[in-house]
């Protein structure tokens, strides 16, 4: 079922997007050749704390960290670890929630470690726009398979392809709430969009074929084919005037 917000809870969403947006620019500045991802993680959840939220991510479903931090050809769901250390080169995608005064916020980015190859920022840039697109395309009346549309023919006319077995979703007072939200799809199908709702579009982008599989761990995800990956996450808010970005720093 889609619960649409008031705007008492869009404000709550919105304060709480800033503690997860504003956790996600740290550890991205924190992204460097050495660092380790745990020590990243670390400072996620520090910084959350300290503003008085929860991670989202710590506990859900078992997963053992506040940040979820996938380097290079893992997609989505990478369990930081001590002996993980960046290297020059690397593209790091870091996914990061806060769960504040009852409501989450979602989002990720992919920050390159150092210098990355031309191919590297290619795929990263083309997924934030991608991101845009789907942003863009979040507009009441339409429908979500418009959002997916706007994502994949973005992508797809770039030659790279989006992930199929992992979705976006609705948020709010739970992590993952409906709708899905595919980052492919039909223009006109689907839920229709109505102001009050808030949702988390979240491509995931391959540079080659767009088949994933989960490592023996239970979570860490990556392309079959060994290539690079890219993820990028806003929560919005639907409104008569369309989307709002809920998780932005400031």
């Amino acid at each position: 079922m889609v619960v649409l917000k008031t705007s008492r809870e869009l404000a709550a969403m919105k304060a709480a997007g800033k503690i997860s947006a504003r956790a996600l620019k740290l550890a991205g500045e924190a992204v460097e050749p050495g660092v380790s991802t745990m020590e990243i993680d670390r400072l996620v959840r520090r910084y959350i704390e300290e503003q008085g939220a929860t991670p989202s991510f710590l506990g859900y479903g078992g997963f053992p960290a506040s940040a979820c931090i996938s380097v290079n050809n893992v997609v989505i769901h990478g369990i930081p670890q001590k002996g993980h250390l960046l290297k020059e080169g690397d593209i790091v995608s870091i996914d990061i929630g806060a769960y504040y005064e009852g409501f989450h916020g979602d989002n990720a980015w992919t920050f390159a470690c150092g210098d990355v190859s031309k191919e590297a920022q290619a795929l990263m840039d083309a997924t934030r726009e991608s991101l845009f697109e789907g942003i863009q395309a979040a507009q009441p009346g339409n429908r979500i398979g418009d959002i997916g549309s706007a994502v994949q023919r973005y992508v797809e006319a770039r030659g790279y392809s989006v992930v199929r077995d992992f979705v976006g979703h609705g948020v709010g007072a739970k992590l993952h709430e409906d709708p899905s939200v595919p980052n492919y799809g039909t223009p006109g199908r689907g839920v229709r969009l109505l102001p009050g709702m808030t949702i988390a579009i979240e491509p995931m982008v391959n540079a080659g074929g767009y088949t994933v599989e989960t490592l023996a761990d239970g979570w860490t995800t990556v392309t079959t084919d060994g290539k690079l990956s890219a993820h990028f996450e806003h929560s919005i808010a639907l409104t008569p005037d369309g989307p709002v970005i809920l998780t932005l720093p400031d």
